[in-house]
């Protein structure tokens, strides 16, 4: 993945809410922060403190929804576990989702992630991954659900569970370091 500093300059938002899945948010966030990409945490609120669903990671948000846009970012990642549930009900997450995916930025869900990506009406005609239990979901959005570790259709980026993240992250990665945003 290179050494540090390969991406410095690229901004990334990652959303937070309860009850994420704690590898789904870690994973990614210490990937990216090693490859030297300056990664936001957007939560509800600034400044509060999410636990993880397994109580393995507490973070605190950067930055509140309402607050961001995605203008002063070049990608955003939307971590599972039972927060997407939530992130869905805050009209300024499912805001960014669907700002990101107009822009054609590089979005990255993983797990529940795509449930965002369903309440900003932006999966029609998109093949993606995700926890098996939300498949049903994605097809009633208009995607095209396949099992793998990794899906990766033009900007999307999807994974399913906790043990895809080493590929998950490198894709992310990877679209960043293509990305001319």
């Amino acid at each position: 993945m290179g050494g540090p500093a390969v991406l410095s300059g690229k901004r990334v938002a990652m959303l937070i809410e309860d009850e994420f899945e704690d590898r789904e948010l870690t994973g990614p966030l210490d990937a990216l922060r090693e490859a030297g990409v300056t990664v936001t945490v957007v939560g509800p609120t600034a400044g509060a403190e999410f636990k993880g669903r397994r109580g393995q990671a507490v973070v605190t948000s950067d930055l509140a929804a309402g607050s961001a846009r995605m203008t002063d970012f070049d990608a955003l990642v939307i971590p599972g576990g039972h927060a997407p549930e939530k992130m869905r009900m805050r009209h300024a997450m499912v805001d960014l989702a669907r700002d990101a995916m107009e822009a054609g930025k590089p979005v990255a869900a993983i797990c529940h992630g795509p449930q965002l990506l369903i309440s900003a009406n932006t999966l029609r005609g998109r093949t993606l991954t995700c926890w098996p239990a939300i498949a049903i979901d994605v097809k009633n959005a208009g995607g095209l659900y396949v099992d793998k570790p990794v899906v990766e259709d033009g900007n999307l980026i999807t994974s399913r569970k906790p043990d895809d993240v080493p590929a998950f992250s490198e894709a992310i990665i990877r679209a960043l370091s293509k990305a001319h945003v």
